[in-house]
């Protein structure tokens, strides 16, 4: 029996970091973790193949090598998956299709010829016993959630690991809050599930034995939903790295209740996390209780930025725009926030509904759903009538993006961050860093790329003046800043279809532009929080 494991196309989003890639020579940011697992389970005598769009382009023979195409993907991933479900059609290739994207729109694809809905370590035991039979059924779903020490290592020989910058693994999934607009807890429920520290250190040792060196995202719903247990884990995970020379660095998702705790941002430090992504969404309270995220109503949130920060840990921040309960004066708000704050990587987008939510429900009911959204949680689409208006909201989004991604305001925010970031391990220098420096040195601080030369110098002399040991740093900053500019570039405003400009420069093209002369006006940092 021969199985291809297919991972759709990414689009240009920002979280693929397509344009940063090219400074380290690597194809995709990261591996289908899920397919990997998924391969993982397969019977043995069956032939496994794993083919990422990400990496390579999929041909017709690819298709007709194979009995069965197992498709996995996100609701970013679904031009592509139509695409490639609609080429297997043609050539009589049958497919199976699971994950986030199949299980939340099930009847987007009713034409796909096997559908596995939920969580795969319940449902694909009978799905294998049907194909080897010969005689699989159309759909097969399940709603319970698996013990995840059903889940296996990876089954990492299926890639090539100079195709990615970082390598991913789970420890967890669920998440014990209910925010309105996310669809966690309707995929992966609200009791958090773990693995044990003994089978999670198995994991990280399998990539060690593959000879891995560097990133390692955790790519968990919430890593500090069970603090104990997450805990437990650290403390097994920061002596295996002692034991080992700490090959890896790692980043994941947390709430930020992280910063109530300070043994367990120690803990992280110690076992060499470097940076988290937190879901603020907005310094509005109003609109917090809004959208049921009370965690985040209980706390000054601009210090419990800088309090991670201070731990050890760049803070990665998700924003959102559109709100019911958003004022007027929401966007400048936002600027200010993320500016003081210091969070130099702001993924800020337009309030999305995803099906199957709480808000996909609501707004429903209320009559002000405009079908699905792209998935793209910063494509400026909009898939419901917000009360301010969409035409306000989307002049509002568009003021936001191009502030903060103009070069002298990501500048001084990467500055505000370095200042404040208290660097608690050292993560050693791969061989890809260093030519992504040197290549970084070409196209930002000789060819002047996209306005940036200025900026360029400028961070990375203060990085070495504030400390020597945020050089790394700055540059990584900077890099990462191109791509977060190029991924905006691709994407139109709402209604307008005008492509964003930055800082009053004109339009985000691929010529250099000047960045803004002499002072620039910064927000009023009292309007950056609630």
């Amino acid at each position: 029996m021969k199985m291809l494991l297919l991972y759709p196309e990414i689009p240009d989003t920002f979280w693929s970091f397509r344009h940063a890639l090219r400074f380290i020579s690597k194809k995709a940011a990261f591996p289908p973790l899920g397919l990997l697992t998924i391969a993982a389970m397969m019977p043995h005598d069956w032939e496994k193949r794993l083919l990422d769009m990400n990496v390579r382009r999929l041909h017709d023979s690819d298709l007709a090598w194979a009995d069965y195409v197992w498709i996995s993907a996100m609701h970013v991933q679904r031009e592509s998956a139509a695409e490639v479900i609609a080429r297997c059609r043609r050539l009589g290739v049958k497919v199976i299709a699971g994950g986030p994207y199949f299980t939340t729109s099930a009847d987007d694809f009713a034409d796909v010829d096997h559908r596995v809905l939920g969580e795969a370590e319940t449902i694909l035991p009978e799905l294998f016993n049907d194909i080897s039979s010969g005689m699989p059924k159309p759909s097969y779903s399940s709603a319970d959630h698996p013990d995840l020490s059903l889940a296996p290592i990876p089954q990492w020989d299926l890639i090539n690991f100079r195709d990615y910058d970082s390598m991913l693994l789970q420890f967890s999934r669920g998440c014990p809050f209910d925010c309105e607009f996310c669809d966690i807890v309707v995929l992966n429920g609200r009791k958090q599930r773990t693995k044990s520290p003994e089978q999670f250190i198995r994991e990280i040792d399998s990539l060690y034995r593959m000879n891995w060196k560097g990133s390692v995202f955790i790519v968990d719903d919430n890593f500090i939903g069970s603090k104990s247990k997450v805990k437990e884990m650290l403390r097994s995970l920061g002596k295996w790295m002692d034991r080992n020379g700490r090959p890896f660095h790692f980043f994941t998702e947390t709430s930020i209740n992280l910063a109530e705790d300070e043994e367990l941002m120690s803990l992280m430090a110690y076992a060499g996390f470097n940076k988290v992504f937190v879901g603020i969404e907005t310094p509005n309270i109003e609109s917090l209780k809004e959208t049921n995220k009370h965690q985040n109503t209980k706390k000054d949130l601009l210090e419990a930025v800088k309090t991670i920060q201070r731990n050890g840990m760049e803070v990665m921040g998700g924003f959102i725009v559109g709100f019911d309960n958003d004022p007027e004066n929401i966007f400048e708000r936002q600027i200010g926030f993320i500016q003081s704050s210091g969070i130099s990587v702001a993924m800020v987008g337009i309030l999305n509904a995803l099906p199957g939510t709480k808000l996909w429900k609501r707004l429903g009911k209320e009559g002000r759903l405009m079908g699905e959204g792209s998935g793209n949680n910063t494509a400026s689409s909009i898939n419901f009538i917000p009360k301010m208006g969409i035409d306000k909201l989307a002049r509002g989004y568009r003021q936001v993006v191009e502030t903060i991604y103009s070069p002298e305001f990501y500048y001084r925010r990467c500055l505000t961050f370095l200042k404040g970031y208290r660097q608690k391990t050292a993560s050693k220098i791969q061989l890809s860093g260093i030519g992504a420096f040197f290549k970084g040195l070409w196209h930002m601080g000789i060819k002047n790329e996209e306005g940036f030369r200025r900026c360029f110098w400028k961070l990375l002399i203060r990085s070495l003046l504030i400390n020597p040991k945020t050089f790394g740093e700055a540059v990584r900053l900077l890099i990462v800043g191109i791509h977060f500019r190029k991924s905006m570039c691709s994407l139109q405003t709402p209604l307008t279809n005008q492509p964003f400009s930055w800082g009053g420069a004109g339009t985000c093209r691929a010529e250099p532009f000047p960045p803004p002369r002499g002072r620039v006006k910064q927000p009023d940092p009292q309007n950056g929080y609630s």
